[in-house]
């Protein structure tokens, strides 16, 4: 068995016909062709998109062959075990409007496919555009009724609770909660899954096919959490300031997320727990077992439990954010 060590991963570019081409300018790795970008997922166990090891022993290896192979190795003991690994990270260039969605909770067990999860998700937004909006919860009054006859009339917009967002903004958005989003770029961190139900898409043609991509307006409206009101940005917790600035954004049953600003040597990561880095601006190094890792904007590095604490030094410096799993968490 080989040890475990800091674990980097390559991005993998996905169309999507609302993206952009701004990844480019927050991931090393080129974006291909030249059609519209939309996603970079940074780390992924799907079937068909599984995030590989880019360097060290265990280089090739994909990030389901790690967890099957040394599941406490990697997530730790009180975690428990997966079938997958249990979260999804992405970048996301929305350069128009994605669609008007919901994702489901864990409990619809009646909407989800077999082996798959609810969708529980979060925003922390890295660039903003002049038409930069963030459509996230519903205004009052909006019933089911309400939204089916919107959604007839092409007006299911005007139902919608919505921001301008700004850089640094975070937005937690619980499974069932009404979304879309445009001219922005944000990091999303998620449950593992890839179950959309699409309430509008603004009567766009998909380029690629020449027709408008489908609806599941029924499977929408029976998903969506008509109690939930418009949803602002969070209110970060700040847990320390000294030697690095560390809040807190997130920590909810499926993940926790915190973003670190330092310009001095910092420890990274927790003994026997997994911890996820994604570095959005600087440069430095990772270390451990006296070999430097490094890690610079837009790099993910994946901190299993095994590794434990780190030290990381930048060079000048650095913010990135840091990912873990919920100390007491079951499949």
């Amino acid at each position: 068995m080989i040890p475990m060590y800091p674990l980097r991963f390559d991005p993998i570019y996905q169309y999507r016909l609302w993206g952009g081409r701004r990844l480019a300018h927050l991931l090393k790795a080129p974006l291909p062709g030249d059609e519209p970008i939309g996603e970079a997922w940074l780390l992924s166990d799907r079937e068909d998109h599984s995030s590989r090891v880019a360097a060290g022993p265990l280089k090739g290896q994909t990030l389901g062959q790690l967890l099957r192979q040394m599941p406490e190795q990697l997530l730790g003991k009180p975690v428990g075990h997966f079938p997958r690994f249990p979260l999804l990270l992405k970048f996301l260039d929305a350069r128009t409007l994605l669609s008007v969605q919901v994702h489901l909770s864990d409990s619809q067990t009646d909407y989800l496919p077999a082996g798959e999860l609810g969708k529980t998700e979060a925003w922390v937004v890295l660039e903003t555009g002049p038409k930069s909006r963030i459509y996230a919860g519903l205004k009052p009054g909006v019933t089911v009724g309400l939204m089916r006859r919107a959604v007839a009339t092409g007006s299911v917009a005007d139902h919608l609770a919505g921001f301008k967002p700004n850089p640094g903004d975070a937005v937690f958005l619980p499974a069932g909660t009404v979304h879309s989003l445009c001219d922005v770029v944000v990091f999303e961190v998620q449950e593992n899954s890839d179950v959309t139900f699409r309430l509008s898409d603004w009567d766009r043609i998909d380029a690629k096919t020449g027709k408008p991509r489908p609806l599941q307006v029924d499977a929408a409206l029976a998903c969506l959490d008509f109690s939930q009101g418009a949803i602002a940005a969070v209110t970060p917790v700040v847990e320390e300031t000294r030697p690095i600035f560390r809040e807190r954004l997130f920590d909810c049953k499926h993940f926790a997320l915190r973003r670190l600003r330092a310009g001095s040597p910092f420890t990274v990561g927790a003994p026997s727990r997994l911890r996820i880095l994604v570095c959005l601006s600087g440069d430095g190094q990772v270390q451990y077992g006296g070999i430097d890792y490094p890690i610079g904007t837009g790099d993910t590095l994946l901190l299993p439990a095994a590794v434990g604490k780190c030290m990381c030094r930048p060079n000048a410096s650095i913010t990135m954010l840091e990912i873990s799993l919920p100390e007491e968490s079951h499949p």
